[in-house]
Parts: structure tokens; sequence; C-alpha cells
């Protein structure tokens, strides 16, 4: 969904005429930017490693966020003890059980409500499994995003379009006629102050 509206643009600083291939247009660059689908609040599902001997691990997508009546941002986790990497040392006196009774590779099911989490920072604190070792690999479905679009984002994607409606031959640097060659400079279109107000919202990872 554009993160402005027709009623937005005036208190924006945009033309009441501004067309909607703008604001969509300026939208996907915020999401590329970003590395996310979108801003608002969605479901996401991650895959990711433990450090040997932790019980945290930090989310991609922020802020965490319950979607519609949800209580919580956490929808399903999972976490297994699975084979150690190269060069991790099974030091847990419990893991020489695990290993016996073939509970290496198996995903639990973990009550989200015993998973401590910080919405603004992404990081998971995990419980102990039954037999009191560290999970070291955990398989998380949560929602994150923006209940609400607020003024940064509103403000970021006005800027870019007035950035895009500036350039010249919509954001065209050099041409060459006789070779045909067209350079293209989009990241000035999200400027230095686009990217500070966006900051907040860059996932984490790639994916």
């Amino acid at each position: 969904m554009a993160y402005l509206q027709p009623a937005d643009y005036p208190n924006y600083g945009l033309p009441v005429g501004t067309t909607a291939d703008w604001i969509t247009a300026a939208t996907a660059l915020i999401n590329s930017y970003c590395r996310r689908p979108d801003l608002n609040v969605i479901q996401y599902t991650e895959r990711l490693r433990l450090t040997s001997g932790a019980q945290t691990v930090r989310l991609s997508y922020l802020p965490l966020a319950p979607l519609g009546t949800a209580a919580t941002a956490l929808v399903n986790i999972e976490g297994r003890y699975a084979r150690p990497r190269r060069g991790e040392i099974l030091s847990e006196p419990m893991s020489e059980v695990a290993w016996a009774f073939s509970l290496p590779g198996q995903w639990t099911a973990i009550d989200p409500n015993s998973v401590d989490y910080d919405p603004n920072t992404g990081e998971l604190t995990l419980p102990w499994n039954v037999l009191g070792l560290p999970y070291n690999e955990v398989m998380a479905t949560y929602t994150a995003g923006l209940a609400t679009i607020g003024d940064d984002v509103k403000t970021a994607c006005a800027q870019i379009v007035r950035n895009a409606q500036s350039t010249p031959a919509l954001n065209a640097s050099k041409t060459k006629i006789d070779t045909m060659q067209v350079q293209y400079f989009s990241s000035s279109l999200i400027d230095e102050t686009v990217q500070a107000w966006l900051r907040p919202y860059i996932a984490n990872r790639l994916g």
C-alpha cells in the first residue's frame, strides 16, 4: 500500500494534483532500500543459527508488532539442538545424552509466551530445552512493521517524489546519443536526509 494518500499531499509539500504513479514508485524505492516487502505489519519467517553457548538471537525485521488482535508478535517458535558447526566443542554436560537419544536435528516447539523479546531490537531470549541444553538453531515466525505509517516514512516518501520530479529526464545524469548510453544516479533520489528517516526500518540481513 502506498505510504502517502491524496489527503496527505498538502501536509507533506506535494501538489494536490500529484498522480498516484509518483507515490507508488517512491513507495517501491523505500521498500527496496529497506530490503523488505513492506513497512506495514506483515508476517515473516526466519531460520537462524545461534552463537555457540548463547540463548539469544536477533530477528531481521523491526519493529516487532502484533498483527490485528494478536497478543504477541511471535506467531510460532521452534528450536533444535542441531549438529555443531566445525570447530564447536560439545561441552554441555548433557550433550552425550542428547546424541544417544538422537535428539540433535529434531525441531521442538517452543511456547512463544516463554520467549522474552524486545520489539525495538528484535532480540529473542530463548528458554533452555528439556535436557538443559542450549538451542543452536531456531525457526521463528513473527509479525513486524508499522501499525501506523509515521511522519518519518511519509516525509521520506514525499521527499523522494520531489527529488524525482526535480531531476531532469527522470534521473538521467549523462546521455550519449551516438552510442545510446544512459547513466542513472538513482541513489540521489534517496538522499542523506531520506536515509536518516528510513534507517530504523532497514532489515538487519539481506533477504
